[in-house]
């Protein structure tokens, strides 16, 4: 359980770096209600799944998620570019929280 709680405060994580630039400086009340809500929401998620895992794990996951999901929407989203070398790393940091998720 504390697995899934850990991923969907990635997600939210990613809500909320992509919600920063849609909140143009926190000048949209919209995008800045929303944005502030997944931060919210993402931390809580985290302290939550700390009670069952390890802190660095942990972190290591949350953020591993929340940078691969917001270089991989900025590609798609805003057209940052898809060089080898950005997508292979993106690659990497998929398979350290495999690793991660592997021994804990």
């Amino acid at each position: 359980m504390a697995w899934s709680i850990l991923f969907v405060a990635g997600l939210l994580e990613i809500t909320w770096a992509i919600g920063l630039k849609y909140t143009e400086g926190f000048t949209r009340l919209v995008p800045s209600v929303i944005t502030l809500a997944a931060m919210a929401g993402s931390v809580i998620l985290l302290g939550i799944a700390l009670k069952s895992l390890p802190v660095g794990t942990a972190y290591a996951v949350w953020t591993g998620i929340g940078a691969v999901g917001t270089a991989t929407l900025g590609i798609f989203l805003f057209g940052e570019p898809a060089t080898a070398l950005r997508l292979g790393s993106i690659g990497l940091i998929v398979a350290g929280i495999a690793g991660l998720k592997l021994v804990t």
